[in-house]
C-alpha cells in the first residue's frame, strides 16, 4: 500500500518543496524576522521532517520532537493574515518547483492552506 509520500516521490520531493520555501523565507521582510536563528537550516530540517511524516514517510519528526503541537509551537510568533499570505506565497513556489500532478498539487495545497489559516493567532 503506497502513501501520498510515496506517490509524490518521497523524501526528495518534500526536500525540494521545503528548500524552495526557505529560499523565499530567507529574503522575506515579513517572515524572516520570525526566525531567530541566523541559519535557517535547522528550521528547514524540522519542517521537512514534519511534512515527510505527515504524508506517510518515516516518523523522524515525532521521534526527535514529540507530538507536532503546531499551534503551540507557533504561539510565540505573531502570525497574522499578512504573514500567512507570505508563507503561502513561498509554499506555492515550493509546490511549483516539485512538478506534481494536478491532483497531487491540489491535495498538498488544500492541506497547507488550511494549516496556514489555523496558525493565524492575531489580526494585528
Amino acid at each position: 500500500m503506497s502513501t501520498f509520500y510515496d506517490e509524490i516521490g518521497g523524501y526528495d520531493t518534500i526536500a525540494l518543496i521545503v528548500k524552495t520555501f526557505y529560499e523565499g523565507v530567507a529574503t522575506d521582510e515579513v517572515l524572516r524576522p520570525m526566525y531567530p536563528e541566523e541559519d535557517l537550516g535547522p528550521a528547514e530540517g524540522r519542517f521537512r521532517d514534519f511534512l515527510v511524516q505527515y504524508w506517510g514517510g518515516p516518523s523522524t519528526y515525532s521521534e526527535q520532537r514529540g507530538h507536532p503541537r503546531l499551534r503551540m509551537r507557533h504561539a510565540p510568533f505573531a502570525v497574522n493574515p499578512e504573514s500567512k499570505d507570505h508563507w503561502l506565497t513561498h509554499f506555492r513556489a515550493g509546490l511549483d518547483a516539485a512538478d506534481l500532478t494536478p491532483e497531487q498539487d491540489a491535495q498538498f495545497w488544500d492541506y497547507v492552506t488550511h494549516a496556514a489559516q489555523f496558525m493565524v493567532n492575531t489580526f494585528d
